[in-house]
């Protein structure tokens, strides 16, 4: 086979591989932002709820 056939045929394969990658770290940071998007929407709710703290004199947990 002469030289630019394999040269076309790996540039070819390379760009193949590079889309692939491509769409696979589009996928996996879609995830990721969904999931960050979650997390910050459970902190957001769970700062309105008030939190227990522990009273050293009685070692009961009261609304702060």
């Amino acid at each position: 086979m002469p030289p630019v056939v394999i040269w076309a045929m790996g540039a070819v394969g390379a760009a193949v591989v590079v889309k692939f990658v491509m769409r696979e770290v589009r996928r996996v940071n879609a995830e990721l932002d969904e999931a960050r998007a979650a997390a910050a929407g459970a902190e957001a709710g769970h700062a309105r709820h008030p939190t227990l703290r522990r009273d050293p004199a009685s070692g009961e947990y009261r609304l702060r």
